[in-house]
């Protein structure tokens, strides 16, 4: 499940699973790494939340898709390909966590494409990567909000992939087979 043992029971930790159970059916297998310290991932998506917020369920999904696939990191891929599935449909979803953007618009795309040039090397952005965005419509905002939510979600991934925390099996069902077939990098998915 993970490297960290079980955390001692409590309210926090209890809220966590709750949530996760109201949400999904099952507890995560990041939210026993998380509930060392509950507070800390609800303070984490209450500042997603604040960032993301302009953004539609599909373009955070190709937000959270191209960061997650650009550093190798397996359990964001399958939960956020099964939610970009739902959000636009399976094509897009593989599309996106292959790096080829098939069915995306030009808009979403050089949102993408930004995704991934900040989760690969943010010291090397360019003013004309960010002009590129203007181009496809994208205010100044617009892109600081996306640039720091990349980087939050960055963040919550290298906690999660650190501590050893394994795409939950659960995901194996929950996402579409084009999903499964490319997602081939990080930490295997649980045995069903």
């Amino acid at each position: 499940m993970a490297f960290l043992s079980e955390p001692p029971a409590s309210a926090g930790v209890q809220a966590r699973y709750d949530a996760d159970l109201a949400s999904y059916g099952f507890v995560m297998n990041l939210s026993h790494v998380w509930a060392h310290l509950p507070e800390a991932h609800t303070r984490l998506f209450e500042l997603l939340g604040l960032v993301g917020s302009v953004f539609s369920m599909r373009e955070r999904g190709i937000l959270v898709a191209a960061t997650a696939s650009t550093i190798g990191d397996s359990y964001c891929s399958w939960a956020w390909g099964w939610k970009l599935t739902e959000a636009a449909d399976a094509e897009v979803a593989a599309g996106v966590l292959a790096g080829t953007d098939a069915g995306l618009t030009p808009r979403e795309a050089a949102l993408a494409a930004w995704a991934r040039t900040v989760a690969r090397a943010p010291g090397r952005t360019t003013e004309a990567e960010v002009a590129t965005l203007r181009e496809a419509g994208w205010s100044d905002e617009e892109i600081f909000r996306a640039t720091t939510f990349v980087a939050l979600r960055m963040a919550f991934s290298t906690v999660n992939g650190a501590l050893g925390a394994a795409p939950d099996a659960e995901l194996r069902s929950l996402a579409p087979p084009e999903v499964g077939a490319v997602v081939t990098w990080g930490r295997p998915i649980g045995a069903a």
